[in-house]
């Protein structure tokens, strides 16, 4: 019985001095970075490895449709084709076009629906959650349905315009290259205003009462309120919804694709759809990292300028 009883004081040692060695590196200098190595591998893997992937494939010839071309070292071809192709500059103006009014669009609506919101009126809680429900669509259900009820033959809103007369006749939006774009725009405006709303809504439950009371005791009224009180108190929520949504809005044109598709013409192209039609149209892989790496290097320095302009890492 005695020899029973004594078995387990070796099987202890070793969880002992493995107990020991991990108080003794907790101890060390370098235990932060134990701590952090799992998540820079991951970091590595998932982010780093395909971004350096995707900047090195752009100076490399890469086409499945002309084998024969090889996939070696071009240097600044796809780059220098890139700048002289007029489509390019087409596509970055209409990314300019898109973005700047989609941005605006949905920041000044998700403002005021989050404003309408915040004043806690009967029934605004059910406005909230059907407020939020275009975000809930995902882009392909968003964008086919608009398309239907734009359909300048069964369209919904094409039959009400025109029984409201301000249309003589049914039109095809999205098939007029002066109206193409705007009505793209629309959609996307529709889809993503949810999302300044939600961000702008917590922002406003966070302000304290107090200033506003300090504001009106000093005669402000319902507009200087908004100037002076809320505005600079939504300033660095505001700041980080604008780059997050230009981001998504620059590397997203799935609305876009199912709108339009680019046209007519390449009068809906911008520059995220222009490298997916390089990659999977033409097969060109090179010139398709090409566009990916130019906007990727475009974004960084908006995302820089803008944070850097608007003073929100002073605050």
């Amino acid at each position: 019985m005695d020899g029973v009883a004594l078995n387990p004081a070796p099987k202890a040692a070793p969880l002992r001095r493995l107990a020991d060695a991990v108080g003794d590196i907790s101890e060390s200098r370098y235990w932060a970075w134990y701590l952090l190595a799992p998540s820079l591998v991951l970091i590595c893997a998932v982010v780093l490895y395909p971004t350096l992937w995707g900047i090195g494939l752009s100076f490399r010839e890469m086409r499945l449709n002309r084998l024969d071309l090889g996939t070696g070292f071009v240097g600044l071809k796809h780059y220098q084709a890139m700048l002289d192709d007029p489509v390019f500059w087409l596509s970055l103006r209409n990314t300019i076009v898109w973005t700047t009014g989609a941005v605006i669009g949905e920041l000044a609506l998700g403002l005021a629906a989050a404003l309408l919101i915040n004043r806690d009126l009967p029934g605004f809680r059910l406005a909230s959650v059907l407020i939020l429900l275009p975000w809930f669509l995902p882009n392909v259900v968003a964008g086919h349905m608009w398309a239907l009820m734009l359909d300048p033959r069964l369209g919904v809103i094409n039959d009400l315009l025109v029984k409201a007369g301000l249309l003589t006749g049914y039109k095809a939006w999205f098939a007029d290259p002066d109206t193409a774009l705007a009505s793209a725009l629309v959609v996307e405006i529709w889809h993503g205003f949810p999302f300044f709303a939600l961000l702008l809504l917590a922002g406003l439950k966070a302000i304290p009462q107090d200033l506003y009371e300090a504001a009106a005791i000093d005669g402000a009224g319902a507009v200087r309120q908004f100037r002076h009180v809320t505005l600079p108190q939504l300033n660095t929520i505001i700041v980080a919804a604008v780059v997050l949504r230009v981001i998504s809005l620059v590397n997203s044109p799935d609305i876009i694709l199912i709108l339009t598709g680019g046209g007519p013409g390449r009068s809906t192209l911008v520059l995220s759809l222009h490298a997916f039609l390089k990659v999977n149209k033409e097969f060109n892989f090179g010139a398709g990292s090409a566009i990916a790496v130019l906007l990727f290097i475009l974004l960084m320095a908006f995302s820089y300028l803008y944070v850097r302009l608007s003073n929100v890492m002073k605050d």
